[in-house]
């Protein structure tokens, strides 16, 4: 194997493939990545078994052949260089050597006999989607998943088709749920799916820089993406997503509308003086128009903040987890944020004020 390449070209996808390969004592192959060199163009794959992703950039190749290196030597030598414009690589009695500039590398391979194969899905049933769309409903909703696999089902973002227009992700861990919904347009057959948790930072990190339409397939456990010069397969999860639309309240008895802005500022104050429990206390009085945060720690001290709101309904006072509520406002577009309770045991609803695509339910904690 012999050629030559763009090391800028060449360093973007070693970056991506790096995070998908793995550590495995009875495949020890999973943590290198497979280069292979064939019609004037330079293939990459790695696999971790969760996930598989196959990537190509166009190459001088004077020598086909493939070899497998460690991904993070081969991966922390080639960033190492900034300057540089090309790369070449050849392969030489099983040791790859790596030429940038004036350095040289001299890389052990190993072998590549038991690298996995890499699923492939059928192209011809493929959905179009906009990538930057499906990255964002990732990352609205992610984040509320559960990060422990003893339930897969609820370790997991949920995805399914809403009509002919929407596409709904969801994700809860049982104390918070967030849902967020895209708009697509001419959306074909659309399989739910439920891709594992751990694998959606991947995901996002691999569509996020792409324009193009991605076309998406699931099927035999599998959901793939294909892109331009790239294919990504992540395994999902066989299991039945709790049926959430049944705890959605459909009214509340208190609200309250803030600037999202001064509500972020308060908790980020507040937090200092939560305790081992991140809790912090809301006091809302309707007909004092107060909105009050407060937190206590016996070892750090006290704080009390006021917000200026618009109220409507019933004064109430309750408990809520901190982060579980700063979480999702990094998911909210609106300047201002609706808070609608239903009662001391019922979960809060949060939603942009001005953009209903988002909806965010986190459960009060007990006194």
């Amino acid at each position: 194997m012999k050629l030559e390449c763009l090391k800028d070209k060449l360093n973007e996808i070693i970056y991506k493939a790096e995070k998908m390969t793995g550590k495995n004592p009875t495949l020890p192959v999973l943590s290198s990545i497979l280069i292979e060199a064939k019609n004037n163009s330079l293939l990459v794959k790695a696999t971790n078994l969760d996930l598989g992703i196959e990537m190509e950039i166009p190459a001088k190749v004077y020598k086909t052949g493939k070899c497998a290196v460690p991904a993070s030597v081969f991966s922390s030598f080639i960033s190492s260089f900034q300057d540089e414009k090309n790369i070449s690589l050849e392969l030489e009695n099983n040791v790859l050597v790596v030429s940038i500039g004036k350095a040289t590398a001299k890389i052990n391979t190993v072998p590549y006999d038991d690298f996995p194969i890499i699923p492939k899905l059928s192209k011809e049933s493929a959905t179009p989607l906009d990538p930057q769309s499906f990255v964002k409903g990732l990352r609205s909703v992610w984040y509320s998943a559960s990060p422990s696999s003893i339930k897969p089902e609820i370790s997991s973002v949920y995805i399914y088709r809403d009509g002919n227009d929407s596409i709904v992700f969801v994700a809860t861990d049982s104390f918070r749920l967030a849902e967020k919904r895209i708009k697509i347009k001419k959306i074909k057959d659309f399989e739910s799916v439920l891709i594992p948790f751990k694998n959606v930072p991947e995901i996002i990190r691999v569509l996020e820089s792409n324009t193009k339409d991605v076309f998406i397939s699931s099927e035999n456990g599998q959901i793939a993406f294909f892109l331009e010069s790239a294919y990504l397969v992540s395994r999902i999860i066989d299991g039945t997503f709790p049926d959430y639309q049944q705890i959605i309240p459909k009214e509340s008895k208190t609200e309250v509308i803030v600037l999202k802005q001064d509500i972020l500022n308060t908790l980020k104050t507040a937090h200092v003086f939560s305790d081992s429990f991140n809790q912090i206390n809301l006091n809302i009085s309707s007909g004092k128009k107060r909105f009050e945060i407060k937190t206590k720690n016996s070892a750090v001290g006290e704080s009390e903040n006021n917000l200026d709101a618009v109220f409507r309904g019933e004064d109430l006072v309750i408990n809520f987890n901190y982060k579980y509520i700063f979480d999702c406002f990094q998911s909210i577009d609106s300047d201002s944020v609706s808070l609608s309770f239903n009662g001391l045991s019922k979960p809060l609803v949060i939603q942009g004020v001005s953009d209903k695509t988002f909806l965010y339910l986190v459960m009060p904690m007990n006194k």
